[in-house]
């Protein structure tokens, strides 16, 4: 082995030594695994993962045909060139679908691509907030679920459509090009189109499931040891409510075509608390904020989550406020 390599640990070799520390510590592992807060963690655990992983994977193949077969030249011609403008158009192709009919794990990668193709970053972030909030399918998900409520429908699509502008308008006036790194992958395009598709999707499938993996794991952890009597206790106070379903949407880190169902069933909460969990949610949980650090950076997700959040909260307050 050369000496550069010394340190390096054989992936056979530390498959076989995990493997081998399973079978002799067996039983206190199954021991561990069949108590309420590890089977409570493994639920939560899968349920984020099998529900996002669809989604991003789809964004993933969207932002691997963006960047391989889209010409820069067409954003340049379908969005308006001062970004003040492109923002709520960009916003308005979320809103519509055509794009992107799915779940903020496909925003991501796609709103990467769009940046990497020329389209201001103010305008492409309003995107990736109102695609997977706003989107035909999660609005038809939401007027199943409050088949009693159907205002409820309009306040989700105001709400969301308003932050999604708002932050995008944001980071046009405050943000700061050093703190959103350039999503980058490594160059496909010398073995042409069909190559050059499929190595970016793994590419991308790589990076980003890891992310999505780390951010389903932060969200079983949190959601297994907050007690459920504190909901019960949050729900008797207007402004309370507001804040925790907000925060339990972030926790939780449900996909947006289930959101609803799940808001639904909260009914010990006021009609506003139960809007604000489903425009929080599909725009900043805990594997979305790992997505966003993955692909625009770190010093990008640290600053544009906490602003998405007090505004989607602010928005569905007023919101609620008015139309429910």
């Amino acid at each position: 082995m050369p000496p550069g390599d010394s340190r390096r640990l054989d992936p056979a070799l530390l498959f076989t030594l995990v493997l081998l520390t399973a079978v002799m510590f067996q039983d206190p592992v199954r021991g561990a695994l069949a108590s309420p807060a590890a089977q409570s963690w493994m639920t939560v655990f899968v349920a984020v993962v099998v529900q996002a992983l669809p989604f991003l994977v789809l964004g993933v193949l969207l932002s691997a045909a963006i960047a391989v077969f889209v010409p820069p030249s067409f954003f340049v011609r379908a969005l308006p060139r001062r970004p003040a403008l492109a923002v709520p158009v960009g916003g308005a192709a979320g809103a519509g679908g055509a794009v992107l009919p799915g779940c903020e794990c496909a925003s991501v990668p796609v709103a990467g691509a769009l940046v990497r193709r020329g389209v201001a970053p103010a305008a492409a972030l309003a995107f990736l907030l109102s695609a997977p909030a706003v989107n035909p399918v999660v609005l038809t998900a939401t007027a199943v679920a409050f088949p009693d409520r159907p205002g409820m429908v309009l306040a989700r699509f105001v709400a969301s459509l308003l932050t999604a502008c708002a932050m995008g308008w944001l980071w046009q006036c405050l943000g700061r090009a050093d703190r959103l790194r350039p999503p980058s992958r490594p160059s496909y395009g010398a073995r042409g189109g069909g190559a050059a598709f499929w190595g970016s999707v793994r590419h991308d499938v790589t990076h980003a499931g890891g992310f999505l993996v780390v951010g389903a794991t932060a969200a079983a952890t949190l959601k297994a040891l907050v007690p459920a009597r504190w909901l019960s206790a949050a729900a008797d106070h207007p402004v309370l409510s507001v804040l925790v379903l907000a925060a339990l949407a972030v926790v939780l880190s449900i996909c947006s075509e289930a959101d609803a169902f799940v808001a639904a069933s909260l009914t010990q909460f006021s009609p506003t608390a139960r809007l604000a969990f489903l425009v929080v949610g599909p725009m900043v949980d805990l594997k979305l904020f790992a997505l966003q650090a993955g692909t625009f950076g770190r010093a990008f997700a640290l600053r544009f989550a906490p602003a998405t959040l007090a505004l989607a909260v602010l928005f569905s307050a007023l919101t609620g406020a008015v139309l429910l």
